[in-house]
């Protein structure tokens, strides 16, 4: 991602006055987020913002904090401080990412880097319930939402619901190929999401920065009982959040 050099933008005076010089900067940082600096640009360093505005770099490292905690920015250790983009937002439900995307007005695509007939390592064998020697389906894809890449998934899919799946196009929803071609309906999972920050192989497929911030999902799905589907998905930080509604015991 390229850094804006010092000429991109026009230098404004922070000024003394009642309003706290951070939060003046902040108000003109702001300004700069979505069009000075469009999303995923880095932003110049503190000291450079300092020099620009007049200000102190305790100024400008309390104006970046509270971009930060807004979601305007994100930093990447070792990297610096680049724009946010506009995030997804998903509820936590089971549907396919085609699905997802669709209703939230969003033009789905996939990009299908790999498909083969592999033997899974012991934690696949276990979820799908295979036997020791037995092969899976073993698929990697890359999904876009309105041509942004959104979530890298690793998939494994059992031969025993889905015999010549690679045959497919896989390149829009795989629930959907499972249901119309085998009759095998996914009505169950059970998922689990943590943090992490990606490394080279993964921040490429992406298009961010190496040691950015992903969300990971990883999820066990079933039809009638029977598990069909062990996969791995990175979704990007910056361009997607989950949201869960909770109730009281």
């Amino acid at each position: 991602m390229p850094r804006l050099r010092d000429a991109d933008a026009p230098a404004t005076t922070v000024t003394p006055g009642p309003i706290p010089k951070h939060a003046q900067l902040r108000a003109i940082l702001l300004s700069d987020i979505g069009s000075t600096w469009p999303a995923h640009a880095a932003i110049p360093s503190e000291r450079d913002l300092a020099t620009r505005h007049g200000v102190s770099r305790a100024t400008v490292r309390e104006a970046l904090r509270q971009l930060i905690e807004e979601q305007k920015l994100y930093t990447v250790q070792g990297k610096g401080t680049f724009v946010a983009g506009e995030r997804v937002q998903s509820q936590l439900h089971l549907a396919s990412f085609t699905e997802d995307m669709r209703r939230r007005g969003m033009v789905a695509t996939t990009l299908v880097r790999r498909v083969e007939r592999a033997t899974p390592p012991l934690e696949v064998r276990a979820a799908l319930g295979l036997d020791e020697d037995e092969r899976a389906w073993s698929i990697e894809r890359l999904r876009l939402a309105n041509g942004i890449p959104m979530a890298l998934e690793t998939g494994w899919y059992s031969p025993r619901a889905a015999s010549d799946l690679g045959a497919h196009d896989l390149a829009g929803s795989l629930y959907a190929v499972l249901a119309e071609r085998y009759g095998v309906r996914i009505d169950a999972a059970e998922q689990t999401v943590w943090a992490e920050t990606v490394a080279d192989g993964v921040a490429d497929a992406l298009d961010v920065p190496a040691g950015t911030a992903v969300l990971v999902f990883r999820r066990t799905s079933r039809a009638a009982g029977v598990p069909v589907e062990y996969v791995t998905s990175w979704y990007r930080g910056d361009r997607y959040q989950v949201h869960m509604a909770l109730a009281g015991a």
